[in-house]
């Protein structure tokens, strides 16, 4: 595995060493060991798959926050993201900013996301397929977010955005999430 850090500190691109013949490839998603080398989250008790239908659709920015924060670990099972994660660490001198991975099924790359950070991303086709392992069950009165438009985030999301959910589009800007 190779673990390609990302511009905001703890965040992380995971990427596959395949070995391979003649028959295909052998590689490893997730291994305790190298993740503990790395000093990263090696306790998975939820994992969930979304399914979004639409080129185009937004989906995010979310985050949990209390007790219920999370480190995410983020992989592209069919097709492409344009995956997007905001600092919103209290005390960050990268609070605010964000940094994007193109998530592909067939390169099989994922994206680390430590606590204190809010992810979504865009469909960059129809029918794409997103895993998700969180350290943290999900805890519905901890969820927050932050809104995908806000320009101060200054998101250039690469497709003209096709569907929003009501929720996602009535999250706050930026400048009123208390930091995590």
């Amino acid at each position: 595995m190779i673990f390609d850090p990302l511009p905001l500190e703890g965040a992380y691109e995971v990427l596959l060493e395949p070995r391979g013949d003649a028959r295909g490839f052998f590689a490893r998603f997730y291994c305790d060991d190298e993740f503990t080398r790395h000093g990263l989250n090696t306790h998975w008790p939820q994992m969930n798959i979304s399914v979004t239908r639409t080129l185009g659709t937004l989906r995010g920015l979310h985050f949990q926050r209390g007790a219920a924060a999370e480190v995410k670990l983020v992989r592209c099972l069919q097709g492409r993201a344009y995956d997007v994660i905001v600092d919103l660490r209290q005390g960050s001198d990268t609070f605010g900013q964000h940094v994007t991975v193109e998530l592909d099924a067939e390169r099989r790359n994922s994206v680390y996301i430590p606590q204190g950070f809010a992810h979504g991303f865009q469909a960059l086709e129809d029918e794409v397929e997103l895993q998700y392992l969180h350290s943290h069950p999900y805890a519905a009165d901890h969820e927050g977010g932050v809104n995908v438009m806000d320009p101060d985030l200054a998101i250039h999301w690469p497709l003209p955005p096709a569907t929003l959910s009501e929720r996602d589009k009535n999250l706050p800007p930026l400048s009123v999430v208390t930091p995590l």
